[in-house]
């Protein structure tokens, strides 16, 4: 195994010096991704089967802490309960209940599970059940159902709520949304046998869509809610809207609720300007810090040695936050319609998105589902091109001009072809999405055509972020301020904050180092079929452990000292690890 890497010990140091891997880069495909399936229901055959198959996760496991994974995601609650509520709610009875079972269950966005109660007269409801991981509490819950009913009561496609509780107190014995079941298939499940001109036809519904989400204007930022629900715990904080049974109240944003942050008091909305909403990312933060923070290792730990394995103090990232609250003003565009806010889906990707096809129709899309974390944030703040539509980084993408066909695709073998085809998609779908929105969406257009628009989307993600131990990318992006302030403000205005020669010459060599850190350690993911924090199909969990395993071992093997050994020890990625002084 791994025969390529030459000596064990570089198994692990691809993590700390990549440029001695290079006969291992170039014989590993350059770009390593996973897929999720579905998996194959088995028949549930006894009591215990059916509870572990809906209380628990069962999609898939981790390679790392994976007792704890499945402990944030299982629920428990009472299922005869659930199918009563599920049946009053369209003024069935109990007894009308044919079966529960489950539809869906996210592992990581959303973190819900989804079930279908499928009644005797054929209807069927879809019955969402939150995780205990899920934040914030009442609030995700009561957010994302008045959303898709504000949206609805809009004319927008969104499948109608029969019922919901934000909280436990009912007779299921926990939170959840009822809701009508939207005829079509995911586009997701689609996607791959549609022709061209349907994937065109495609995008430009879903750029109208968004056109028309994105023109609805609200007064403040944060998210919605039906007032009544918000009044029960926040009373008098709403912004009411015209329909006075909706308002505005505070951002569901996971960032501004992550771990011990959903205990802090601090402003997370109604923002009342563009300026506030960037101002409350990065003073939740350095709340969090003044009360929590402590030097700690990296939570990633591939990452580790580009540190030399020493803890981080939380006083740089303090330091960083307060270098972008002296920018700030300057981060929000001079064009004022930039920063309307309105809202846009979190997660518009093909698993989201319903569809309608028949043979011998057109694709049609239906409706867009899975709205929980929805923000009522700026234009400019929202903008972008989904990213399961972009493709940025290919040249022909950038320069915008339509994608020509492959050339000579009939000469090409079976994975050349698929290769060449692929990529025309990626481009094709690219140049849709920018054309049609440019066509129908003109203030989308120019908030992500915007030179600053990265930089400042990345300002804002990078002050909002929870501290996990590093500041170097908030600190880059605070350097290409300074490198671009003439141009971000106009000039006349001198920058606030400055790096001497130093630091720059430091924090370029650690992004060189982390960059080709992590390059290998998605290599070595990718090997073995390795997701997001850990995440694997369950078919293939225990090979995927052996690999890890015998990695270790090889590397142990090869390292040349005590200390070498010990830092395998204690910092191998693909270890269970206590994550408490990270929440």
């Amino acid at each position: 195994m791994l025969s390529c890497l030459g000596k064990a010990r570089l198994v692990f140091h691809l993590l700390k010096a990549p440029a001695n891997l290079r006969l291992f880069f170039s014989s590993s495909p350059s770009n390593v991704s996973t897929m999720t399936v579905s998996l194959p229901r088995r028949a549930l055959s006894t009591m215990a089967d059916f509870q572990n198959d809906i209380f628990n996760y069962t999609s898939g496991r981790w390679v790392y802490n994976d007792a704890l994974r499945h402990k944030e995601r299982r629920v428990a609650f009472d299922v005869d309960g659930l199918r009563r509520l599920a049946a009053e709610s369209v003024n069935q009875g109990a007894d009308d209940v044919v079966s529960l079972s489950k539809l869906a269950e996210g592992g990581f966005n959303p973190p819900n599970r989804t079930f279908i109660v499928s009644l005797r007269n054929g209807q069927q409801i879809v019955a969402r059940i939150p995780y205990p991981m899920t934040v914030p509490k009442y609030y995700a819950v009561a957010s994302e159902v008045a959303t898709i009913e504000y949206l609805r009561s809009s004319g927008f496609p969104a499948p109608q709520i029969y019922g919901y509780s934000p909280d436990s107190d009912n007779a299921a014995g926990t939170a959840y949304v009822l809701m009508e079941l939207v005829q079509g298939s995911k586009l997701s499940e689609v996607w791959p046998s549609l022709e061209n001109q349907e994937l065109i036809s495609v995008v430009r519904q879903l750029t109208r869509l968004e056109s028309q989400i994105m023109s609805l204007s609200f007064p403040v930022g944060g998210s919605l809610y039906f007032t009544k629900d918000l009044e029960k715990v926040a009373p008098g904080l709403g912004v009411l809207l015209d329909d006075k049974r909706f308002c505005v109240g505070p951002d569901v944003s996971l960032p501004l609720w992550y771990g011990r942050r959903a205990k802090l008091d601090v402003d997370r909305g109604p923002y009342q300007s563009a300026e506030a909403v960037l101002i409350a990312a990065a003073r939740k933060e350095l709340a969090y810090l003044k009360q929590f923070g402590q030097p700690i290792l990296p939570l990633r730990r591939e990452r580790r040695p580009s540190y030399e394995y020493q803890p981080q103090s939380p006083s740089y990232h303090v330091e960083n936050l307060e270098r972008y609250l002296d920018v700030i003003s300057s981060l929000v565009p001079r064009d004022p319609s930039l920063s309307r806010f309105c809202i846009r889906h979190p997660d518009l990707q093909q698993n989201n998105i319903m569809v309608s096809k028949s043979p011998g129709s057109d694709c049609k899309v239906v409706g867009l589902i899975d709205w929980q974390h929805t923000s009522i944030l700026p234009m400019y703040l929202l903008a972008g091109i989904p990213q399961r539509l972009q493709n940025h980084g290919d040249s022909v993408s950038q320069a915008m001009t339509l994608p020509p066909l492959p050339e000579n695709l009939d000469q090409l073998n079976g994975a050349e072809r698929a290769r060449e085809e692929y990529l025309y998609r990626r481009r094709l779908v690219h140049y849709h999405y920018v054309a049609s929105t440019e066509e129908c969406n003109q203030l989308h257009h120019a908030a992500f055509t915007d030179p600053f628009y990265a930089l400042r989307g990345r300002l804002f993600q990078q002050a909002r972020a929870p501290w996990e131990g590093e500041t170097v990318d908030l600190k880059s992006a605070l350097i290409q301020v300074t490198e671009k302030w003439n141009e971000l403000t106009g000039g006349g205005v001198p920058c606030p904050i400055e790096f001497d020669a130093k630091d720059l010459r430091e924090t370029a060599v650690l992004n060189k180092q982390l960059s080709e850190a992590e390059r290998g350690f998605n290599i070595l993911q990718g090997m073995c079929g390795v997701g997001e924090e850990g995440w694997v199909l369950a078919e293939d969990y225990e090979n995927a452990v052996a690999f890890l395993k015998e990695t270790k071992e090889e590397a142990l093997a090869g390292a040349e000292s005590v200390e070498e050994r010990e830092e395998i020890m204690s910092h191998w990625p693909w270890d269970d690890m206590d994550e408490t002084e990270y929440m």
